[in-house]
């Protein structure tokens, strides 16, 4: 207790976070029942331990001192995700990636680490800068785009699209909050407006190719084929695209790149007001969800259909409560750098939250993102722990207290 009996440390947070993890331990268990080798729900409790261990290291630790060893945060992260290139001896290729790197006892993504790095270098820049009018604020500008660009360019040419999107939202949270110019998100907005455009064109270009294709070949089901754009994104991202807004060109027969998106909505949506069960979900267990997603990518689809909306419901409600909480200790917080801190984490949980959610029941496109402390997974939810652990410390030292 700080004196005048104000608590020292916010338990909404951690036991959202504890709720959270044993609500996916659960169902990572559920997903995997009628598998064979169905075992990552142990190591699922493995990384929340050792999760939980790195919350209370880093929640203890004055989060100034991260504001002194931003640089050497941020170019730590930078590293790791050099390492996942294929001429690194340590860069582990899945599934055509390379988005992990090998240290030996297991694989770990650096991606992880780089949005924690980038979200501490971005706010230490923005905490030691005068922010006003765009004239005035050219120099912190280019700093912090050069500060996020370098780490979503690596990132995209994993290819890792997904991850790579979080960055926008999280950068531009930073730069509202430090009260710059209306200007500056006018202009963004434009060239966000015709960014969609561009991307919008390439997206209609590509589904002609493919008319094309079955034009000439009626018999084929999923049309692949060789698409030359100037847009440095692959077909099967077109096809995640495609997939979201217009299904029948790409996966005519709803048994190639659709099929995910379409069992997961049949998981949500069979779930009805109560769902199936505990452990009668079908979807997962028959394998129409498919093995090597369902317990993670579309943890949130096993969840929908076994407790129906009203689990459901609970478990946004505690997403919800995460980022709200964040918000109001970002309000809470002693200096710019504390309030950047908490804000920066709020927004890339949101981004997490929503993209996830949005993808199983058909409202955003399929991109690979996890659900935090839900999808399986040691490096996300490790980074998760951490940054949960940066918001407890900004709560923690709210007070001019050492």
């Amino acid at each position: 207790m700080y004196p005048g009996g104000e608590p020292r440390v916010d338990l909404i947070n951690p036991l959202c976070i504890l709720l959270l993890c044993g609500i996916g331990v659960l169902f990572i268990y559920s997903a995997q029942l009628s598998h064979v080798a169905g075992n990552d729900w142990k190591m699922q409790i493995f990384w929340v331990v050792l999760g939980l261990a790195t919350y209370g290291v880093v929640s203890a630790i004055n989060y100034k001192v991260f504001l002194e060893y931003a640089h050497f945060i941020y170019i730590a992260g930078i590293v790791g995700l050099l390492l996942t290139h294929e001429h690194s001896p340590i860069s582990v290729e899945m599934m055509g990636a390379r988005r992990w790197i090998n240290v030996g006892i297991t694989t770990v993504q650096p991606t992880e680490g780089a949005k924690i790095g980038t979200l501490i270098m971005a706010a230490s820049i923005l905490a030691r800068s005068d922010i006003g009018t765009v004239r005035d604020s050219i120099w912190p500008l280019a700093k912090v785009g050069f500060v996020f660009l370098l780490p979503m360019l690596l990132i995209f040419l994993q290819p890792d699209l997904g991850s790579s999107l979080v960055f926008p939202p999280m950068v531009f949270a930073l730069l509202y909050v430090s009260r710059l110019s209306e200007k500056f998100f006018l202009s963004a907005f434009a060239i966000f407006a015709v960014a969609i455009a561009v991307l919008g064109a390439d997206i209609y270009g590509y589904s002609q190719h493919l008319e094309r294709q079955r034009s000439a070949d009626t018999s084929a089901e999923v049309v692949t084929g060789e698409y030359k754009s100037i847009l440095p994104i692959r077909n099967y991202q077109r096809n995640r695209i495609l997939t979201f807004v217009a299904p029948d060109v790409v996966d005519p027969g709803g048994i190639g790149a659709s099929w995910n998106a379409n069992q997961a909505k049949i998981s949500a949506a069979t779930g009805g007001a109560t769902g199936k069960g505990l452990f009668k979900g079908t979807q997962a267990q028959l394998g129409y969800l498919p093995q090597a997603v369902a317990h993670n990518d579309f943890i949130f689809s096993v969840i929908a259909e076994e407790t129906g909306f009203l689990g459901s419901a609970f478990v946004v409600g505690l997403f919800c409560l995460i980022v709200a909480n964040g918000i109001r200790i970002a309000g809470l917080a002693r200096d710019r750098f504390g309030m950047q801190l908490a804000i920066g984490v709020s927004v890339l949980f949101l981004v997490h939250f929503f993209i996830n959610i949005g993808m199983t029941i058909g409202i955003t496109p399929i991109t690979g993102l996890p659900l935090p402390f839900l999808s399986y997974g040691g490096s996300f939810v490790l980074s998760c722990f951490i940054l949960q652990g940066l918001v407890q410390s900004v709560y923690r030292y709210r007070k001019d207290f050492s």
